[in-house]
């Protein structure tokens, strides 16, 4: 009754201003940052960091001023910052309960309907019982056996019969390594490869590297802060959820086929075992849905194609800037397998600096600078500070692969990280390009199956060189991945 009789008496710009006053000092209160949390940039009122760029690199400066834990406001989100091998393993292997779940996101929850679909930004039992299932599931179809092995040495004949074709003439790599790479995910889940020259096919591709450039770009970040304001204004956020669609599009038909010809005695793929074990199950809260099938299909889709066919061009990248590195990487090829026989898992103990030059690639490439944002589950101290529940905690993969108390030269291209005295590989504990925890990629072994097989294929039939003039650059371009610039290539038959 005051507050309205008070309206009343004001004009509109009292009115006006009042209101703002209001919802400033709410603004404040509600952000106020207490001493035993994190310390950071200091925010504006309503807008938080929004204006500043926080990508990486400047993650990376950040930390030195602030220290391994700190805090950015990002619109009316404050995001906790994790950085360094020591403190990013605290957080996500040591307290990997306390930090496993996603936080709200306003992107994922217009795509995903809230936190219980897909198998990336799902939590709890649902997230449990979806990734259990995929894994079991995945491995059932050949992943980590010799089956796998020998689809990827087809694929490897069919990508190396397609860049027998270019006939000795420059040519840009990337849609060719994206179209092998994600053929072999195609086939654990949809039970098929797509011809390179498929048109739906490279559309979703194509869609699919424009979705992880643009989340990652200012729209995403603008629509995360304030979706309520962007969801109504034009502009590049919206190719996100239009390619999204079309993508589940794409799946939806793959499912109404697997639908018609299932064979519920002999399921040939991830599809067909998920719809079997839908039928099984009338909980939906368990995830065994239609809708939420298409949603795993396309996480899976994603997991096992833009990675590792992006880390695939940086070794291209690495091994033409540093030709003598691929010509010893070629002659240790040559002396263990040859260049007739296809490679296999088996060689790999063998050929210790070649795997060497693989792990330093990934390394150096920095393929997913911040690792998928995690929420404190409860409240939670972390590097001495507190971190109350429902916080969202990024860890920075990139202060890990660079991380200057764990690496001997860590912004060196060097293979000599992970080789012994004797010349044997080392394994290192601070190499987390797939992350680590209950939160790791759940494609990694696969991965890590197809980089040793492509690159080892790859160079056993190819030499690769830049044209003439031609300088590569190394800086990439960032969005939820980081790519190498477009670049053309020379492959010289061995």
């Amino acid at each position: 009754m005051i507050f309205q009789a008070l309206c009343n008496c004001m004009d509109f710009t009292s009115w006006l201003l009042l209101t703002l006053a209001t919802l400033l000092v709410t603004d404040v209160v509600r952000n106020w940052r207490p001493h035993s949390f994190p310390p950071g940039l200091w925010a504006l009122p309503f807008l938080g960091n929004i204006f500043t760029e926080v990508d990486f690199k400047a993650i990376e400066k950040l930390a030195d001023i602030y220290g391994n834990v700190f805090s950015v406001r990002l619109g009316r989100n404050k995001t906790v910052f994790v950085s360094g091998y020591k403190m990013v393993k605290e957080a996500i292997v040591t307290q990997a309960d306390n930090f496993v779940d996603r936080p709200d996101n306003a992107m994922a929850d217009r795509v995903y309907s809230g936190d219980s679909g897909g198998l990336f930004m799902s939590n709890g039992e649902t997230w449990k019982r979806q990734r259990r299932f995929a894994l079991s599931t995945l491995r059932s179809f050949g992943l980590g056996k010799s089956t796998m092995e020998q689809s990827i040495c087809e694929e490897i004949r069919h990508l190396q019969e397609e860049i027998e074709k270019e006939k000795g003439e420059p040519f840009n790599p990337a849609s060719l390594f994206n179209n092998a790479v994600s053929n072999i995910i195609c086939q654990l889940v949809m039970g098929r490869r797509f011809d390179y020259c498929d048109h739906n096919f490279q559309s979703m591709l194509t869609y699919l590297c424009e979705i992880l450039r643009l989340q990652g770009s200012v729209w995403g970040l603008l629509y995360d802060s304030f979706p309520r304001v962007m969801k109504h204004l034009p502009g590049s956020h919206n190719k996100i959820f239009s390619h999204y669609d079309s993508l589940l599009d794409f799946m939806n038909k793959e499912v109404e086929s697997h639908k018609k010809d299932l064979d519920h005695s002999d399921p040939g793929d991830y599809i067909d075992a998920f719809i079997i074990e839908m039928e099984k199950h009338n909980e939906s809260d368990l995830g065994f849905t239609e809708a939420n099938l298409a949603l795993c299909s396309l996480d899976l889709f994603l997991a096992g194609s833009e990675t590792t066919s992006t880390t695939l061009l940086w070794a291209l990248v690495y091994l033409m800037k540093y030709p003598d590195i691929q010509d010893k990487v070629q002659v240790e090829i040559d002396g263990v397998i040859g260049r007739s026989r296809q490679p296999s898992m088996a060689d790999r103990p063998n050929l210790p600096y070649t795997e060497a030059v693989l792990h330093e690639i990934q390394r150096m490439g920095n393929i997913v600078p911040l690792n998928g944002a995690r929420m404190a589950t409860k409240h939670t101290t972390l590097g001495g500070y507190l971190i109350p529940k429902g916080t969202t905690v990024m860890p920075s993969l990139t202060s890990v692969l660079f991380d200057k108390t764990e690496w001997e030269t860590p912004h060196t291209f060097n293979p000599g990280h992970f080789l012994g005295a004797e010349g044997k590989f080392v394994r290192r504990e601070a190499f987390l390009p797939f992350s680590a925890g209950k939160r790791v990629c759940p494609g990694e072994g696969l991965a890590k199956m197809e980089l040793f097989l492509f690159l080892v294929g790859l160079l056993q039939k190819f030499s690769f060189s830049v044209p003439d003039g031609v300088e590569l650059s190394t800086e990439g371009i960032t969005g939820v991945t980081r790519v190498p610039h477009p670049f053309k290539v020379y492959a010289k038959a061995r």
